[in-house]
């Protein structure tokens, strides 16, 4: 009962979140209800475009809601105007499309994983769903960051994303990196309420990175997916990767492997054939 509690917590707090980012100008019937004070839609006019009671809609915001019919959450769905991605994760929130509370799986990286990363010929890593770096090969350590010196419950890519100095000093576009590893940690952090993980490090953070705290509080989601990183490497000059994502490793969903593939037309791929010659 508490961890249903806790998640429809999580879902009226995404919700409310999505309701005060709405513009009212794209909202018809918005202007009916007068002059304003904050920004975003007020309550009843979500409830009324999805067809609910206020009260209701107010008690679904606050988590008083122990069950929400598909119907409803396609309905307030569309009044919010989610995006593919947000409406996922309400979907997800709301325990459909197969996201029923279940217990996170344990987990633990095969030993056979190693040799497999070890074979690629770019930056790779596997993690997990917390971002931890479970197991990374040598052009990882070499070009991503320096994985051999760090403790292992400290090889957390959101944490060196956002609190690690040669990170931020390296990483070119990290503006465009940190909104999409924090949606993507906020998805994960959501669908997982009972990972008492996660609130510890959310709070480590918040306290560690005043950027993270503010875009932590906007509850924006992102789905995994390609995305570019751009490195200005202390000793290789800039580097352009696109970053692959592969779920699921052996039936874990909890694991992927994420591979740095150098773009095609750069610098990157001759200096990372060199590197890595120079590396053997």
């Amino acid at each position: 009962m508490a961890l249903a509690n806790q998640k429809n917590k999580i879902l009226g707090q995404f919700l409310k979140s999505r309701r005060e980012r709405m513009n009212p100008d794209r909202v018809e019937m918005a202007s009916r209800f007068g002059r304003r004070r904050t920004p975003g839609l007020r309550r009843e006019e979500v409830a009324q475009l999805a067809g609910v009671s206020i009260t209701w809609y107010t008690w679904l915001e606050q988590g008083r809601v122990a069950f929400v019919s598909r119907e409803v959450i396609d309905a307030v769905s569309r009044a919010l105007q989610l995006s593919a991605e947000e409406y996922a994760h309400l979907l997800r929130l709301a325990n459909y499309e197969g996201a029923a509370d279940a217990k996170p799986s344990e987990v633990d990286v095969n030993l056979d994983l190693q040799p497999l990363i070890d074979q690629l010929d770019y930056p790779s890593i596997i993690a997990n769903h917390r971002t931890e770096v479970l197991a990374y090969n040598r052009m990882a350590n070499e070009v991503i960051a320096d994985f051999d010196a760090m403790l292992p419950e400290d090889r957390v890519m959101t944490r060196l994303l956002f609190a690690d100095p040669n990170m931020n000093e390296q990483l070119v576009n990290r503006d465009e990196v940190r909104d999409y590893t924090i949606g993507v940690f906020r998805m994960n952090h959501d669908q997982k309420p009972d990972d008492l993980w996660f609130d510890a490090f959310v709070r480590e953070m918040c306290l560690r990175s005043e950027e993270f705290e503010q875009k932590w509080r906007l509850h924006d989601v992102r789905q995994k997916q390609a995305i570019m990183f751009a490195f200005d490497h202390a000793e290789l000059g800039r580097l352009d990767f696109q970053l692959n994502s592969f779920s699921n490793i052996n039936g874990n969903p909890d694991l992927h492997c994420c591979i740095f593939a150098p773009v095609a037309g750069t610098d990157t791929p001759r200096k990372i054939a060199a590197l890595r010659s120079s590396a053997r």
